[in-house]
């Protein structure tokens, strides 16, 4: 029996000896990449981190201890060790395993994740939570380098430098993005500074020289430069952490043996490790975005790109946005860290001078393009749908209430099936209607994105276009920018007795229903301004139809706001108007 085969929790793996650690990780990863090739998933970020993952439960007494993962891509490792390895099949689907830390899934997820740069501020309320109970327990969070860009991070840090809580942050750095740093003597010197006999000479000095405060703030000088000359946590320090490291995040022994001495440490602590994404999977490490997260396939020759010959909204999107900048100089693109997602690959190799990647902060992009667009400039943000939850307050604020011409490209609107709840794009039809100013748009199919594209690019004012994950019915696209007339739907058949009114990519389904049930179907298009004379028209006909018209329902597929036209006629006895937003 394989020693993986034997471990079901936490309290099995703390059964093994040091020495056993090493030939354990062997053992996860290639369970790991087994598991997620059948099933899909999350990967190149979980290789990453299966000797932390492995360090971290064996040091610490989890679930007691909390453990917080931030974003939770990287958690496989981690709920395969934790009592789930033998439901790793039914990751992502119904009623199967969450593809990210779920509270009400297991008490070994403290905390449900799924944007990034939460960790920090959750793992503080739970140490300052504990302290509070007088319940004796450690508070763990581990943050990635890129999740380290968003500015939540960085509050997080600052507050839990002041308040001096027993709190441990550790930096899984895989992409060498603050330190390559990595070797003999940075290891040496990650073992020194967590040492016992470190911290007591460091603790011991300060008291000593407490009465004599000119040799104290010698004693403190001398020790920053030293440490600033052969560890990159200078940052780290002035907010009030101890920091450890860079360590080499795949030497389990390493680990373990830095993890157990800063244990002793009290304070707020961090703990910087060097890893690679993909660790062990050679096409996984050469090409981390790739398989950052993929669908079915065979370990063995990899992913084959398949081509179907039918755009994504995203690689329409794309395709717009490189001809609409080619014909506007003023067009700037800005995402925040989504370039390959987002499709904006193309546009920052054409037009590198005009392309601006923000890192992990929306709210940040939101208002660079206000500034932007003060200026004179086209700004178009390419954003999911669930990321633009974040920067609600930008929105509004710096771009809506100014009335500035900033472009919202909305990528995953709608549900997004395997990812969750915490990456479904069903809010921003709700929120974004209420905003002043705003014209919303949804496409029925790729042809309409790309003119709707360009509609709200050419508007004096912020627009929205959103638009879902993956392919819609497949209707060709011309590489021209033509525009749409704002707030004007279009009745695309004709029927008796019912009427369709259709938001986005529904229509397609929409049009099947017509033909069973003989109903007219109307394309919505905008959102808002909503099309207020093709609903009246559309009213008129039923009633010379049918002797009446009830307006009978909307399908939200789980929202039941009434639209603003459930106020425009009275209930009648009749024909029914049917609206179907795609949310």
């Amino acid at each position: 029996m394989s020693l993986l085969e034997q471990i079901n929790s936490p309290a099995d793996l703390r059964k093994l000896s040091p020495q056993q650690l090493s030939t354990l990780a062997l053992e996860l990863r290639s369970f790991l990449l087994d598991s997620v090739s059948r099933s899909g998933g999350h990967l190149a970020s979980g290789l990453g981190v299966v000797e932390l993952t492995i360090a971290l439960h064996y040091v610490f007494q989890t679930p007691n201890d909390r453990l917080v993962w931030d974003v939770g891509h990287q958690c496989y490792p981690h709920k395969i060790l934790t009592g789930r390895k033998n439901a790793m099949a039914s990751i992502r689907q119904e009623d199967g395993l969450a593809g990210f830390p779920k509270r009400d899934e297991s008490d070994y997820d403290t905390f449900g994740v799924g944007h990034s740069s939460t960790s920090i501020s959750a793992a503080l309320g739970m140490a300052i939570a504990s302290r509070k109970k007088g319940e004796k327990r450690n508070a763990i969070a581990v943050i990635g380098d890129g999740a380290m860009t968003a500015g939540m991070a960085f509050e997080a840090l600052n507050h839990a430098g002041d308040l001096g809580e027993n709190l441990l942050v550790v930096l899984n750095d895989n992409d060498m993005s603050i330190s390559p740093n990595v070797g003999g003597l940075s290891n040496y010197m990650a073992r020194v500074l967590s040492s016992r006999l470190y911290v007591t000479m460091r603790e011991g000095g300060k008291q000593l020289l407490k009465p004599l405060p000119p040799m104290q703030e010698l004693a403190k000088r001398a020790e920053e430069h030293m440490k600033g000359m052969v560890v990159p946590g200078t940052l780290f320090e002035e907010l009030g952490f101890h920091y450890y490291g860079p360590i080499d995040g795949h030497n389990v022994d390493l680990l373990v043996k830095t993890l157990k001495n800063i244990q002793s440490v009290s304070g707020p602590k961090l703990l910087h490790v060097i890893t690679r994404k993909g660790k062990g999977y050679e096409r996984a490490e050469e090409e981390p975005v790739r398989y950052h997260g993929v669908s079915q396939f065979d370990p063995s020759i990899g992913i084959q790109k398949k081509n179907t010959g039918v755009k994504t909204y995203t690689e329409v999107f794309s395709d717009w946005l490189c001809d609409q900048a080619a014909a506007d100089e003023r067009l700037i693109g800005i995402t925040p860290a989504m370039r390959e997602g987002s499709g904006l690959v193309e546009f920052s190799k054409r037009f590198p001078k005009r392309y601006f990647d923000v890192a992990i902060a929306e709210q940040h992009a939101l208002t660079l393009a206000a500034g932007m667009a003060c200026e004179g400039l086209k700004p178009v943000v390419a954003i999911y749908s669930t990321f633009l939850q974040r920067a609600y307050d930008q929105l509004i604020h710096d771009i809506a209430l100014q009335n500035l011409p900033v472009l919202l490209a909305i990528d995953r609107a709608g549900l997004v099936g395997p990812d969750g709840p915490t990456h479904a794009g069903s809010f921003d039809l709700s929120f974004l209607r209420c905003i002043p100013n705003m014209t919303i748009m949804a496409p029925a199919d790729e042809a309409e994105c790309r003119q709707m594209l360009s509609t709200g690019f050419a508007l004096d004012g912020p627009a929205a276009v959103r638009y879902p994950r993956g392919t819609g019915p497949g209707v060709a696209t011309a590489n021209n920018l033509e525009t749409l007339a704002i707030g004007k739907g279009e009745i695309v058949r004709q029927g008796k007795d019912c009427a369709l009114l259709v938001f986005g990519s529904p229509l397609a389904e929409a049009l099947k229903v017509a033909e069973e049930i003989n109903a007219t179907v109307a394309n919505m298009r905008f959102i808002k301004p909503l099309d207020t004379n093709l609903i009246e028209e559309l009213v008129e006909i039923l009633a010379e139809e049918s002797g009446g018209v009830r307006i009978e329902r909307i399908i939200s597929r789980g929202h039941s706001s009434p639209p603003d036209f459930w106020h425009l006629k009275q209930d009648r006895d009749g024909g029914s108007l049917v609206g179907m937003l795609d949310c």
